[in-house]
């Protein structure tokens, strides 16, 4: 087995976002391209010769060729052993809770996560620290900056190694053990909720639910916790094969790609609960019987309710959220007499407060929520912590968020997304509202006022960094918002989100479709943004 040195020229695009470099596949696939990265990567780090890496992805078209090319790179630039999934699949909660349990130094996760896969998808790669979070802005930015001036990179010539095989390999010097994906997972899982107990729920013949795995990462893990260890009846689990397409679906776990769950759980003879995961498994939508969870009240239920599971029973220390999310969890937070943060949106923005214990629940709007257990959002976990409640509670999903409601009061929440928008149109459209909104206090819309207006900016209360330009924000002086950001997670053009919330502590008025509630909100926000001129779209791509 030969290392070698190739030659090779930057590519001018591999900047990461929020969740790391997002691509089609085909762009990865082009000479030289993965390959830059991943030694990008590798030369912005330091102290890794002989250390232990972490490896794995969601299964999409690509990842196995992917993972080969890594291995043969990491024993070249001198890593002692590399942990890879079985078949390549290691979802990314369970990266994280590997990273952790073995004190690895970091983890590559091969994913786009929501977005859609197969040869024509997207692909992605992102770097993870030895704490199991998402690396840091410092760290990813001394990527990118490598990325642009790189010219060689090392690589081992050597045979693939058989990912399908349980055991202990070589690669010249550095050994690669393929490790099962899913029982490290599971049993930190157990270790947080009580089995017993939700088991009695699932199997009493009574309590039916669905959980969709969209044919992506979190199959074999459901099939292994829901089916196997809690003992529902076979067939729970939907979807629950990894497919390199994801069956030609969209792995988002929200009420329009989702559609056959929602159909399901809002068609006749409708089971109790539903619950659907994305592309890599740090995703969850949580569904009653004929009834959305909003993920910002999802954050907010189980922090009011941790004290009914086993693993959160001794009390919280803090909550976060992202500064989209909506503010319910912050009712939670001032209840409890516990602290509660405002974050930008990306998960790395948490690790800070988790590692210096000042948060134990994290959540954001784009179905992500978790908690001190790792350093990812993790879908599944929040799937058996609804189970947990549940179980402890013996009431319907609805019963239980309208009594949430009757107590704090209703957050009216939505967001809109206006997808691949073309690049131009839509920076100017943030580059405008940046200009007017710090001149709107005291401007009358319809019957609100403005309270406030400005583009969101986050000082790190652990270790002092600024993250400047993270959205658009337009408050009220009656607590209703209006937040504007472009996403950093698609591939196509820019994303567009418009969020909008309103404050509803009257019972007697809980009961509004969120879109009616918030009508005169949305109408407002294409007044001041001019999002249809702008965007050249009438309508957002999903509502949700």
């Amino acid at each position: 087995m030969v290392s070698k040195t190739i030659q090779t020229q930057p590519f001018t695009d591999q900047k990461p976002g929020t969740s790391g470099l997002r691509k089609k596949v085909s762009v990865f696939q082009k000479p030289h391209y993965l390959e830059n990265f991943v030694q990008s990567i590798f030369d912005s780090l330091q102290g890794y010769q002989g250390q232990t890496l972490v490896l794995g992805g969601d299964g999409r078209y690509y990842n196995r060729q992917a993972i080969q090319t890594i291995l043969k790179m990491a024993a070249a630039n001198g890593f002692g052993r590399v942990l890879v999934g079985q078949g390549g699949i290691l979802s990314t909660p369970a990266t994280s809770a590997i990273i952790r349990k073995y004190g690895t130094f970091g983890g590559i996760i091969l994913s786009a996560s929501h977005n859609p896969g197969g040869p024509d998808g997207d692909f992605g790669i992102k770097y993870n620290i030895d704490n199991g979070g998402p690396a840091p802005e410092k760290v990813t930015e001394a990527m990118y900056q490598r990325s642009k001036e790189i010219d060689s990179y090392k690589i081992l010539e050597a045979p693939d190694v058989n990912l399908d095989t349980l055991g202990k390999f070589n690669i010249g010097d550095m050994a690669v053990e393929v490790i099962d994906s899913v029982a490290d997972y599971a049993e930190l899982m157990q270790s947080l909720f009580d089995f017993d107990r939700i088991r009695e729920l699932v199997t009493n013949g009574q309590f039916r639910m669905c959980i969709d795995s969209l044919h992506a990462v979190t199959g074999p893990y459901a099939h292994n916790i829901f089916e196997e260890r809690l003992g529902a009846p076979q067939g729970t689990v939907t979807n629950g094969t990894p497919l390199e397409d994801f069956g030609g679906g969209h792995p988002d776990p929200n009420l329009v790609y989702a559609h056959d769950l929602v159909e399901i759980l809002f068609g006749e003879n409708a089971p109790d609960f539903g619950a659907a995961s994305d592309g890599d498994g740090d995703r969850n939508m949580i569904l009653g019987r004929r009834f959305f969870v909003t993920p910002s009240d999802s954050l907010a239920i189980l922090a009011a309710n941790a004290k009914l599971v086993p693993g959160y029973s001794s009390g919280l220390a803090g909550i976060a959220r992202s500064m989209p999310t909506s503010q319910a969890a912050d009712r939670v937070a001032k209840h409890l007499g516990i602290e509660s943060y405002e974050t930008p949106t990306g998960w790395k923005f948490f690790g800070n407060l988790l590692d210096a214990g000042r948060a134990t629940l994290c959540g954001e709007e784009s179905f992500g929520t978790g908690s001190n257990h790792i350093r990812e959002k993790d879908g599944l976990w929040a799937v058996l912590f609804w189970l947990n409640i549940l179980a402890v509670r013996q009431q319907s999903v609805e019963q239980i968020v309208t009594e949430h409601w009757q107590t704090y009061g209703r957050n009216y929440y939505s967001r809109h997304d206006y997808e691949e928008v073309d690049s131009d149109r839509a920076n100017n459209l943030i580059t405008s509202l940046r200009a007017i909104a710090p001149n709107l206090k005291g401007k009358r819309y319809g019957s609100y006022e403005v309270e406030y207006g400005d583009d969101f900016s986050y000082t790190d209360p652990i270790d002092g960094s600024i993250s400047q330009k993270q959205g658009v924000r337009i408050g009220f002086t009656d607590g209703s918002r209006i937040v504007f950001r472009l996403s950093g997670t698609g591939t196509q053009g820019a994303t567009l989100r418009l969020y909008l919330e309103s404050y509803e502590p009257d019972p007697a008025k809980q009961n509004l479709d969120p879109q009616q509630a918030l009508a005169e909100l949305i109408t407002i926000a294409d007044e001041i943004a001019q999002i249809r001129a702008l965007t050249g779209m009438d309508k957002p791509t999903v509502i949700t």
